[in-house]
């Protein structure tokens, strides 16, 4: 039975819902808004329409003028920037696909691209507030004043259809605490790393912009008559913000302990705290999290393809063993484990396998690690799978990996009495009779997703321990967080490339890795292209994580990579541009990050602090 289908619909709803569960059912559902509710309405109404009003007096007749001033171009847009801030934890909760527009990443979209049919992928153009920064930082060029003006429009027009939403849709409370709690989150993973102001990098100040509105929705959900320093941390986490603005000196670790944990565990017990009926996501972060480094934060069963597919005990232990046998596969030579070697964190140390039928031969791509594998949306470099189910089918049948058939594997493990056992206490509430391929690929998944293991040294120091990173480890961080962009594509706490806060979707980025060290020749796989057919996609690949990454070398898509000190050198000259490869549609900045020796150190240092613990 193919799931895709079922799963494409959840994603394109942008939040992966899979059932809506009522908590606290002996309250009954708010039918009308209460006075909180339609007065915190009122409020982000009243900032949308100030930023739209701003935008259409102030940056659209700087941008107009015969005569620009670059100056009073660049301060119109940073203060316009300050102005989304106050509302972007309302619009990106309630609207998200329409926040996009107003706010979006400078690159072209996909829509569609999870569709069994690829025909209708399509591309989108990027609009907003991203886009115009490109065009007047560092300095503004007069040959893009047409498309300036074009875009501001956009995001003029972009603002009336969140106007109009804003005018006549109801804000529960519930919602309100869980797009703050949110809030907090995108802060921490995006807000301070300069994911949206990659050229003007005023992080600092936006950030407390968001915290200043998000403090005046909150005061209304105190209760004066308990204990609580929410309202102070949210104080102190402004003016920490407000006298360490400098970017690449900022912070980040202080910053998260300090401030951003305890502000999102303060907002956590006010839903905790929070009378009637309430409605439960099937999202990637748990709902009921305090912060984003909780032990049980994120769900490993997100992105199962229903719930008849989650993990429990009897399909781990079944999973496992047939991850190590070596009869899965055509020759009955190689089994799962031969690519994924537990001990180098379930990769080969290779740069690509060789092929099960003619060792001279490889595979065309680096095999990645599984530890984690559940949290993202999409398997395979070139995004191809959406689920684990569909990697395993994939994999297993693949003519150079292990050239396996499920009709010979379901024949074989029938045939066997201690399979038969464990297939019937994994599956005991079938109503089929007989083993399906549907019951081998979900048990295989199911043992992937026992390995999620977020408990490195960094998430220790994240629970509280100061003393679990070393100074070198924290600076390590703090540079990759901040001056070298690292966490703008390999997201906290994760590190890969699923999208905070809600993380949903799975990111590519086109790089330009080379063929080999010993030349300037861009590697020729065209990666996700060849699953979308989209020009502007060709040669980007999914962004993987960084966890035990002191154990995966290889590295990149085709393992050209032998040293982390070589991937950071990659990354410092700016990717295919530093190497002398005209990659038109490079995403990776081109710029040098101008890291030191010491800085580079220091990050692969960090790097290395997000091994697993057994």
């Amino acid at each position: 039975m193919d799931k895709k289908i079922g799963i494409v619909a959840l994603l394109l709803t942008g939040l992966f819902i899979v059932s809506f569960t009522s908590v606290n059912s002996n309250h009954t559902e708010q039918t009308a808004s209460s006075p909180r509710e339609r007065k915190i309405q009122k409020e982000v109404l009243s900032q949308i329409v100030s930023f739209h009003d701003y935008v259409k007096d102030t940056l659209l007749l700087e941008v107009s003028k015969d005569i620009p001033d670059d100056q009073k171009i660049q301060q119109a847009f940073l203060k316009s920037r300050l102005l989304f801030k106050k509302f972007e934890w309302a619009a990106a909760y309630f609207t998200a696909d329409l926040t996009r527009r107003l706010n979006g990443p400078p690159v072209q979209e996909i829509e569609n691209a999870d569709l069994l049919d690829p025909s209708l992928a399509h591309a989108i153009d990027p609009m907003g507030l991203q886009v115009i920064e490109q065009f007047i930082f560092p300095k503004y060029d007069t040959a893009e004043k047409k498309e300036l003006i074009s875009e501001t429009r956009h995001l003029i027009t972009n603002t009336d259809y969140l106007i109009a939403y804003f005018s006549d849709h109801q804000l529960a409370d519930w919602r309100i605490l869980d797009a703050a709690k949110l809030e907090i989150f995108r802060i921490i993973t995006l807000g301070i790393t300069g994911f949206d102001n990659s050229l003007s990098l005023n992080s600092m100040e936006e950030s407390s912009a968001c915290l200043k509105s998000l403090r005046d929705i909150l005061f209304l959900y105190i209760d004066k008559k308990k204990k609580t320093t929410l309202l102070q941390d949210l104080n102190a986490s402004i003016a920490y913000l407000n006298y360490n603005a400098d970017f690449d000196a900022f912070d980040r670790a202080a910053f998260i302990t300090r401030f951003g944990n305890k502000i999102s565990t303060g907002i956590a017990e006010l839903e905790q705290d929070l009378p009637g009926r309430k409605i439960k996501y099937n999202r990637m972060l748990r709902q009921e999290v305090r912060t984003l480094f909780d032990s049980a934060a994120f769900n490993a069963d997100a992105f199962s393809p229903g719930p008849e597919f989650q993990l429990t005990d009897a399909k781990a232990e079944l999973g496992k063993r047939l991850f190590y046998d070596k009869s899965l596969s055509g020759t009955g030579t190689r089994s799962c484990a031969s690519c994924h070697n537990p001990d180098l964190a379930f990769t080969d140390a290779l740069a690509k396998h060789t092929d099960i039928h003619v060792p001279s031969k490889l595979v065309a791509r680096n095999v990645p690690t599984l530890l984690n594998a559940a949290l993202q949306s999409n398997y395979f470099y070139d995004m191809r799978a959406l689920t684990l189910e569909d990697q395993v089918r994939d994999v297993v049948s693949n003519k150079q990996e292990m050239d396996g058939s499920m009709n010979g594997i379901i024949k074989y493990v029938s045939a066997d009495k201690s399979y038969q056992s464990l297939f019937a206490k994994a599956f005991s509430a079938k109503k089929e009779k007989g083993i399906s391929s549907d019951q081998v690929t979900n048990a295989l998944a199911a043992y992937i997703r026992t390995l999620t293991k977020l408990n490195s040294r960094f998430d220790e120091y994240m629970r509280g321990n100061e003393e679990a990173l070393s100074k070198q480890e924290l600076n390590g961080f703090n540079l990759f967080m901040g001056k070298a962009k690292c966490a703008t594509c390999h997201f906290a706490p994760l590190f890969n490339g699923v999208t905070p806060p809600k993380y949903i979707q799975s990111e590519t980025e086109i790089l330009g890795v080379p063929a080999s060290l010993t030349d300037s020749t861009l590697d020729p796989d065209l990666g996700y292209y060849t699953v979308i057919g989209i020009d502007s996609y060709k040669y980007a690949f999914k962004i993987p994580t960084i966890r035990n990454i002191n154990k995966t070398a290889p590295y990149m898509h085709n393992g050209v990579y032998q040293t982390l000190a070589q991937v950071m050198e990659f990354y410092n000259n700016g990717g295919a541009i530093g190497l002398g490869i005209n990659l038109s549609n490079q995403t990776l900045s081109k710029e040098s990050l101008r890291l030191t020796e010491k800085e580079k150190e220091d990050i692969i240092a960090f790097m290395e602090s997000l091994e697993s613990r057994k």
